[in-house]
Protein backbone atom coordinates (compact mmCIF):
# COMPACT_ATOMS: atom_id res chain seq x y z
CA UNK A 1 0.00 0.00 0.00
CA UNK A 2 1.24 3.48 -0.84
CA UNK A 3 2.79 5.55 1.90
CA UNK A 4 2.24 9.29 2.24
CA UNK A 5 4.67 11.76 3.69
CA UNK A 6 2.57 14.90 3.65
CA UNK A 7 -0.97 16.19 3.58
CA UNK A 8 -0.26 17.51 0.08
CA UNK A 9 0.49 13.96 -1.11
CA UNK A 10 -2.74 12.73 0.47
CA UNK A 11 -4.76 15.46 -1.23
CA UNK A 12 -3.09 14.69 -4.56
CA UNK A 13 -4.05 11.02 -4.12
CA UNK A 14 -7.63 11.92 -3.10
CA UNK A 15 -8.02 14.33 -6.03
CA UNK A 16 -6.86 11.61 -8.43
CA UNK A 17 -9.27 9.14 -6.81
CA UNK A 18 -12.17 11.54 -7.30
CA UNK A 19 -11.13 11.98 -10.95
CA UNK A 20 -11.15 8.20 -11.35
CA UNK A 21 -14.72 8.21 -10.01
CA UNK A 22 -15.66 10.97 -12.46
CA UNK A 23 -14.19 8.90 -15.29
CA UNK A 24 -15.92 5.73 -14.04
CA UNK A 25 -19.39 7.28 -13.91
CA UNK A 26 -18.84 9.17 -17.17
CA UNK A 27 -17.88 5.88 -18.85
CA UNK A 28 -21.00 4.19 -17.43
CA UNK A 29 -23.11 7.10 -18.66
CA UNK A 30 -21.66 6.67 -22.13
CA UNK A 31 -22.28 2.92 -22.10
CA UNK A 32 -25.83 3.03 -20.76
CA UNK A 33 -28.49 2.19 -23.30
CA UNK A 34 -31.29 3.71 -21.28
CA UNK A 35 -31.58 7.53 -21.32
CA UNK A 36 -32.56 7.64 -17.65
CA UNK A 37 -29.45 5.64 -16.67
CA UNK A 38 -27.27 7.89 -18.84
CA UNK A 39 -28.59 10.87 -16.90
CA UNK A 40 -28.18 9.19 -13.51
CA UNK A 41 -24.56 8.28 -14.18
CA UNK A 42 -23.89 11.76 -15.56
CA UNK A 43 -25.29 13.15 -12.30
CA UNK A 44 -23.01 10.85 -10.27
CA UNK A 45 -20.04 12.04 -12.37
CA UNK A 46 -21.02 15.66 -11.71
CA UNK A 47 -21.17 15.01 -7.96
CA UNK A 48 -17.71 13.44 -8.05
CA UNK A 49 -16.44 16.51 -9.93
CA UNK A 50 -17.84 18.62 -7.09
CA UNK A 51 -15.97 16.48 -4.55
CA UNK A 52 -12.77 16.85 -6.58
CA UNK A 53 -13.24 20.63 -6.79
CA UNK A 54 -13.62 20.79 -3.00
CA UNK A 55 -10.35 18.89 -2.54
CA UNK A 56 -8.57 21.12 -5.07
CA UNK A 57 -9.82 24.15 -3.17
CA UNK A 58 -8.52 22.69 0.09
CA UNK A 59 -5.14 21.96 -1.51
CA UNK A 60 -4.89 25.43 -3.04
CA UNK A 61 -6.00 27.29 0.07
CA UNK A 62 -4.04 25.13 2.49
CA UNK A 63 -7.06 25.13 4.79
CA UNK A 64 -8.23 21.67 5.75
CA UNK A 65 -10.93 21.57 8.40
CA UNK A 66 -10.93 18.37 10.41
CA UNK A 67 -14.46 17.15 11.00
CA UNK A 68 -15.58 15.17 14.02
CA UNK A 69 -19.05 14.60 12.61
CA UNK A 70 -20.47 11.10 12.79
CA UNK A 71 -22.33 9.63 9.82
CA UNK A 72 -24.96 6.93 10.14
CA UNK A 73 -24.37 3.73 8.25
CA UNK A 74 -27.49 1.93 7.09
CA UNK A 75 -25.26 -1.04 6.13
CA UNK A 76 -27.46 -1.77 3.14
CA UNK A 77 -24.45 -2.33 0.91
CA UNK A 78 -23.16 -4.98 3.33
CA UNK A 79 -26.01 -7.27 2.32
CA UNK A 80 -26.04 -6.74 -1.42
CA UNK A 81 -24.16 -8.79 -3.97
CA UNK A 82 -21.61 -7.15 -6.22
CA UNK A 83 -22.96 -5.95 -9.56
CA UNK A 84 -20.95 -5.79 -12.77
CA UNK A 85 -21.38 -2.25 -14.12
CA UNK A 86 -22.52 -3.06 -17.64
CA UNK A 87 -24.60 -1.06 -20.13
CA UNK A 88 -27.98 -2.47 -19.06
CA UNK A 89 -27.95 -1.60 -15.37
CA UNK A 90 -31.22 -0.85 -13.67
CA UNK A 91 -31.48 2.07 -11.27
CA UNK A 92 -31.31 -0.32 -8.31
CA UNK A 93 -28.17 -1.95 -9.71
CA UNK A 94 -26.59 1.46 -10.34
CA UNK A 95 -27.18 2.37 -6.71
CA UNK A 96 -25.53 -0.88 -5.62
CA UNK A 97 -22.48 -0.13 -7.78
CA UNK A 98 -22.28 3.39 -6.34
CA UNK A 99 -22.65 2.17 -2.73
CA UNK A 100 -19.95 -0.44 -3.17
CA UNK A 101 -17.60 2.08 -4.80
CA UNK A 102 -18.05 4.60 -1.98
CA UNK A 103 -17.64 1.86 0.64
CA UNK A 104 -14.34 0.78 -0.95
CA UNK A 105 -13.09 4.39 -0.89
CA UNK A 106 -14.15 4.71 2.76
CA UNK A 107 -12.26 1.54 3.70
CA UNK A 108 -9.18 2.68 1.79
CA UNK A 109 -8.97 5.97 3.69
CA UNK A 110 -9.69 4.23 6.98
CA UNK A 111 -6.92 1.69 6.31
CA UNK A 112 -4.51 4.47 5.35
CA UNK A 113 -5.34 6.33 8.56
CA UNK A 114 -4.50 3.21 10.52
CA UNK A 115 -1.11 2.92 8.87
CA UNK A 116 0.32 6.25 10.00
CA UNK A 117 1.54 7.54 13.33
CA UNK A 118 1.41 11.18 12.21
CA UNK A 119 -1.73 12.62 13.81
CA UNK A 120 -2.20 15.34 11.17
CA UNK A 121 -2.06 12.81 8.34
CA UNK A 122 -4.34 10.44 10.29
CA UNK A 123 -6.85 13.28 10.75
CA UNK A 124 -6.87 14.05 7.03
CA UNK A 125 -7.47 10.40 6.14
CA UNK A 126 -10.23 10.13 8.71
CA UNK A 127 -11.90 13.25 7.30
CA UNK A 128 -11.67 11.83 3.77
CA UNK A 129 -13.14 8.55 5.05
CA UNK A 130 -15.97 10.53 6.61
CA UNK A 131 -16.71 12.21 3.27
CA UNK A 132 -16.86 8.85 1.52
CA UNK A 133 -19.20 7.51 4.20
CA UNK A 134 -21.51 10.47 3.54
CA UNK A 135 -21.55 9.62 -0.16
CA UNK A 136 -22.34 5.98 0.63
CA UNK A 137 -25.11 6.98 3.03
CA UNK A 138 -26.69 9.14 0.33
CA UNK A 139 -26.85 6.16 -2.03
CA UNK A 140 -28.13 3.89 0.76
CA UNK A 141 -30.94 6.32 1.57
CA UNK A 142 -31.83 6.52 -2.12
CA UNK A 143 -31.84 2.71 -2.32
CA UNK A 144 -33.97 2.45 0.82
CA UNK A 145 -36.50 5.00 -0.42
CA UNK A 146 -36.77 3.91 -4.05
CA UNK A 147 -35.90 0.21 -4.15
CA UNK A 148 -36.64 -1.41 -0.82
CA UNK A 149 -39.99 0.34 -0.41
CA UNK A 150 -41.09 -0.99 -3.79
CA UNK A 151 -40.33 -4.57 -2.72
Amino acid sequence: MKTFNSIEEILHFAINSEQESVDFYTRLSGQARNLEMKQIFAQYAHEEMTHKARLVSIRDSGQFIISTEEVNDLKISDYLVDIFPGPDLTYAEALVVAMKKEKAAFRLYLDLAGRTNDQDIKDVFMTLALEESKHKLRFEIEYDQHVMKEN
